[in-house]
């Protein structure tokens, strides 16, 4: 038994650093392309007139089109193969990415977030989808934290990229800092595209770097994992599942707290009176290098213990904590980015462990359909997020006054978590 579980251990250790690695930096690329607008605003609304409603309106129909194009383009994936689609979606995002240098009013910025939107639609969970066909349930948690460690990584490294592209680049070869900003963060989606093509393989009978043996151990494990979701195993199934749209509620509340973190922790740090676009850059990475370590550890927690709602809910009223506290106007810049780390921290470790949630009892198709219909009701969140912050900031006059709003958004995610049944969420370790 001890070698079996040895052997193992290893199988899963050589697949992880097989293919994790690079995920991540396509993930990094990714959001780079997303949120790299949250650093553009803070020149192109001068040099394009726009208001705080113009922004968020913009900032957030990326999601209006990500949500309607994501169930059927995860569908695609599950048919096509994630290699092939995976790598279609980077080079299409990545040259819709490079023409919002050139936006010149808000109806062209309108429609560029939106086809940007649909460009990625099912990336996120198509890669969730590809990692639960080589992973089993004790597994799942750490590896998706490792994935998802890009997103406050691509913060860390997005941050002072962004402001040293914004300050450098200022007016070279005609073009403003932001313009630049989109250009050059661009060029590593169109690289990574091509490279998935490469490196990418659809299942483990596909990958030359196994033995057959190691392939055994993996298929038969998903296999035992499998048979014990049977009822779960269609698209339509996954429609009608009253767990995936419970699941969806919840992720939708903690969406929220993610994108309100991600779009406007920038404006918040300028609010203290930071004007240097570098310097907010760096201090923007503070708050995303805590996330990486809770989201590791909350998640190794998780698979360990083989449980999953209350690392889930936990994380989340430590969001809605670090929101509330962002709500009050503090003198210091240090308590601002005390309260700032906590949300950061708890958005990333219970967005980690959430998505260990629907493969417990959703495979195949099923697996596709339901984590697309998930992340979809999440890109709403995004979408009216980021519109109701921007709202309020032009009503009131300043962004903080919504994150309270937010705050409580965290509790209720939190509270659906733990209202989901124990039994069919938490998993066993193998024998």
């Amino acid at each position: 038994m001890a070698d079996h579980n040895a052997e193992r251990t290893a199988v899963y250790k050589k697949a992880a650093w097989q293919m994790i690695p690079f995920l991540c930096l396509c993930l990094v690329a990714a959001y780079l392309d997303r949120v790299n607008v949250g650093f553009a605003k803070l020149q192109m609304m001068d040099d394009l007139a726009f208001s705080n409603t113009v922004y968020g309106v913009g900032a957030g129909i990326f999601f209006l089109g990500y949500v309607l194009f994501e169930v059927p383009s995860n569908i695609l994936l599950h048919k096509v193969g994630a290699r092939m689609w995976i790598a279609r979606i980077m080079i299409t995002w990545g040259l819709i990415g490079a023409a919002m240098a050139f936006v010149q009013n808000a109806t062209q910025f309108y429609v560029l977030r939106f086809l940007l939107g649909v460009a990625e639609a099912g990336f996120i969970p198509g890669a969730f989808y590809f990692l639960s066909c080589w992973f089993p349930a004790d597994w799942r948690g750490r590896i998706i934290a490792l994935l998802l460690s890009a997103l406050p990584l691509s913060s860390i490294l997005g941050g002072p990229f962004s402001g040293l592209i914004m300050s450098n680049f200022a007016d070279v070869g005609g073009l403003r800092g932001w313009q630049w900003l989109f250009l050059l963060e661009t060029i590593p989606s169109l690289v990574l595209g091509y490279m998935v093509t490469r490196i990418l393989v659809n299942s483990p009978n596909e990958a030359t770097w196994l033995s057959d043996a190691e392939k055994q151990i993996i298929n038969n494990d998903l296999a035992r994992e499998n048979a014990s979701k049977q009822s779960h195993t269609t698209t339509g199934s996954a429609f009608k599942s009253l767990l995936v749209w419970q699941l969806s509620a919840a992720y939708f509340c903690i969406a929220s707290s993610v994108y309100v973190a991600i779009f406007w922790m920038p404006t918040l740090i300028k609010q203290h009176g930071e004007t240097d676009v570098m310097r907010i850059g760096l201090l923007t990475a503070i708050p995303y290098i805590a996330a990486i370590v809770a989201m590791y550890f909350c998640n190794t927690s998780s698979d360990r213990r083989g449980e999953r709602r209350f690392h889930t809910a936990i994380p989340a009223l430590i969001t809605a904590l670090g929101l509330a506290l962002s709500w009050n106007h503090f003198d210091s810049l240090a308590l601002t980015m005390l309260a700032l780390t906590l949300a950061a921290a708890g958005a990333s470790a219970t967005q980690a462990a959430f998505w260990s949630v629907p493969p417990s009892f959703l495979t195949g198709a099923a697996a596709a359909a339901g984590l697309a219909i998930i992340n979809s009701v999440g890109n709403i969140a995004g979408f009216v997020s980021t519109a109701a912050v921007g709202w309020i900031a032009d009503l009131t006059g300043n962004a903080q006054n919504s994150l309270v709003i937010f705050s409580g958004l965290a509790i209720l995610g939190a509270l659906l978590i733990l209202k989901l049944p124990a039994h069919l969420i938490n998993h066993r370790h193998p024998e």
